[in-house]
């Protein structure tokens, strides 16, 4: 019991004060409730109980949904060809990378997996930092797509490493082709059906909600979502993320519904999950030798990748806003740690890689968390900060 009330108030305390370090340190909060779930996990504040465990796993949901709020399906899909070339290119280029580099240095076949992942669960965060700008709102388009793609191999991966290249793993592939297939008609049928009956959004979420109607359907379509991804056995994240792009698909007249959404996410759930995430690295590990050496070299060509590939929308950012995009997804640390996890599970990586994997995860973090704020800080004082237009 009460090593119980000790996890409680240190959740409590890390959540409540690391807004406050944030501001003394300059940094990012999200690193900081990293660093900070990592040092109390080592002197015993932190501990692995269930609930501690469920609330991180529902605040990574949480943080995808919010992610998926960030994109309007209906503004994506007029998205010109000429962005979503590059965004193929850009994805084309962080794999052709990864392959070679996982090759050249002999780093077997789940590298090549591992490396190019993106999460835009953090760009979310990004946005909420620094509000809508042009490399932001591209940030979004090109994750995006490449979360899908990365959630899409995650599910394949794991798969395949839980049951080889048999029965199960083409199960799988069908499972997620078949829900793919679905929810494309989902979307254009209630598309249909807004588009004949324009009222019913109003019905549905109204505009004098003394109910907290839109946060009830939210919800309700955040869980009925995830749990059809746990009853098809696919990557529950996939299905927080489509959820998410419900909202502002649909419920364009709920102009503040995304900021509800997010603050009730990242002032309670989505900081746990962080706090988690840091605890879940033993800091005994670092007395492993070549560890920080590998977990260095991970981060830095992971970064490294983002930011070169980014290049290809230099004619339409510039060179600066090229390197922030680039940056912004160089930090998967929610798939990567699930990836890594996984390979180790399944013996295709050491506890070494495992241990680097996670580590590296933290470093591109405070890597990059500090660098955009640094070069953000720079564009204003040069006056260089555009708004998107409205």
């Amino acid at each position: 019991m009460s090593a119980n009330i000790t996890l409680i108030v240190s959740v409590a305390l890390v959540v409540l004060l690391s807004p406050f370090f944030a501001k003394i340190l300059r940094l990012p909060t999200t690193p900081i409730e990293i660093v900070l779930g990592s040092i109390l996990g080592y002197f015993g504040f932190i501990h692995d109980e269930k609930i501690f465990h469920v609330l991180s796993e529902f605040g990574f949901l949480y943080l995808m949904f919010i992610a998926g709020t960030e994109i309007n399906l209906k503004k994506f899909l007029k998205t010109p060809k000429t962005i979503l070339k590059r965004v193929f290119f850009y994805l084309l280029i962080l794999y052709a990378f990864s392959i070679s580099f996982s090759l050249y240095f002999v780093l077997g076949k789940v590298f090549m997996v591992l490396l190019p992942l993106i999460s835009v669960g953090l760009v979310a965060t990004l946005a909420k930092e620094y509000g809508k700008t042009a490399w932001l709102d591209l940030s979004m388009v090109a994750g995006s797509i490449g979360e899908v793609v990365s959630i899409g191999i995650l599910t394949l991966t794991a798969a395949a490493l839980e049951s080889g290249f048999g029965i199960g793993f083409f199960k799988t592939v069908l499972s997620l082709a078949l829900f793919l297939i679905f929810m494309f008609l989902l979307f254009k049928s209630m598309t249909i059906l807004f588009w004949w009956f324009p009222k019913l959004s109003l019905v549905l979420m109204p505009h004098q909600d003394n109910q907290e109607q839109d946060i009830r359907l939210s919800m309700a379509i955040f869980f009925l979502l995830v749990a059809a991804m746990m009853y098809l056995h696919l990557e529950l994240a996939f299905g927080a993320f489509l959820a998410g792009i419900f909202i502002p698909t649909f419920f364009e007249h709920k102009h503040d519904l995304e900021k509800k959404l997010a603050s009730y996410g990242f002032g309670f759930l989505i900081p746990i999950f962080f706090i988690y995430i840091g605890y879940s690295f033993d800091l005994r590990a670092l007395h492993m030798e070549g560890l920080i050496y590998a977990a260095a070299i991970i981060a830095l060509v992971m970064i490294a990748m983002r930011v070169v590939a980014a290049l290809v929308f230099i004619k339409k950012l510039g060179m600066i806003d090229s390197v922030l995009l680039g940056l912004s997804h160089s930090m998967p640390l929610t798939l990567l740690i699930a990836m890594a996890t996984l390979a180790y599970n399944a013996d295709s990586i050491d506890k070494l890689h495992y241990y680097a994997f996670i580590l590296a995860s933290l470093f591109q973090v405070l890597i990059v968390m500090t660098a955009i704020k640094l070069i953000m800080l720079y564009k204003t004082q040069k006056g260089l900060t555009a708004k998107t237009p409205q």
